[in-house]
């Protein structure tokens, strides 16, 4: 363990001990690093609040959905293969209509959507559950609208995970390198016992280019501020209705999806 993350330990029992004695958390705020602050380029896509919204009309094919995940898994480094599916890493991935909207079930629910697949991801909510339980800050939400994720801030205490109810965070049980087949040197890495998810590709959108799966997308998913009237998503979400995952919960998912 190196000695940053062995601080941030450090700070994090020193913080819950405290919390347990009744003295106000905030005391101990000044020894966290401030984050969540970045400098803009000039290249940068900005937004007020960047939002997806995914067509399920142009999956038809299972090579619909292996390309955009590839893409994404393909430039971040995630782990593949991992022969206990149950610690498999997922960024964006394929799930089934039915497990992905669970309160749109019904008993007369369309025959087509029984088992439809969907493309599912983080959600980068406007309240997101999981920034508000992480004892470190190392998940924080960006002035525009993007639930980050600081690897090198994560102590694997996986609040975050038990916090999101849309399963969008894996976590490293074990060393995801040797598990990397092609490694793409420009995105940072991860190690054993740390917390990741979708970043909206924020590092892309810095260098003024779309999200790798929106390019992949071949138009069905579709970028932007949905907070700017003229924007294109802005119009695609006037023009259909789409749904969210999970409404009842509050959270204000920024993924919508046309049905």
């Amino acid at each position: 363990m190196d000695n940053k993350r062995r601080k941030i330990l450090k700070i994090a029992a020193a913080t819950a001990a405290v919390s347990f004695t009744g003295l106000p958390i905030e005391t101990f705020a000044s020894y966290l690093p401030k984050i969540g602050k970045y400098v803009r380029s000039d290249k940068e896509k900005k937004a007020k609040q960047w939002g997806m919204v995914i067509d399920t009309r142009k999956f038809k094919t299972k090579e619909d959905f292996e390309r955009v995940i590839k893409a994404c898994h393909s430039i971040h480094n995630v782990p593949e293969d991992i022969p206990n599916k149950k610690q498999e890493i997922k960024w964006i991935w394929e799930e089934e209509f039915s497990h992905a909207f669970p309160d749109q079930e019904n008993p007369f629910l369309a025959e087509r959507y029984e088992h439809k697949d969907v493309i599912v991801l983080c959600n980068h909510c406007q309240h997101p559950p999981c920034v508000r339980v992480c004892p470190t800050k190392a998940t924080f939400k960006r002035e525009d609208g993007i639930v980050m994720m600081d690897f090198h801030r994560c102590i694997g205490c996986r609040y975050c995970m038990a916090a999101c109810p849309y399963g969008s965070r894996s976590f490293n049980f074990r060393d995801p390198a040797p598990f990397v087949k092609h490694k793409n040197p420009k995105f940072p890495t991860r190690m054993r016992g740390v917390v990741e998810k979708c970043l909206f590709c924020y590092e892309r959108l810095e260098e003024g280019k779309l999200p790798a799966c929106v390019e992949a997308s071949n138009g069905a998913i579709i970028f932007g501020d949905i907070f700017d009237p003229n924007s294109e998503i802005s119009k695609v979400l006037r023009e259909n209705y789409t749904i969210v995952r999970k409404p009842e919960l509050g959270t204000g998912p920024c993924v919508f999806y046309i049905i």
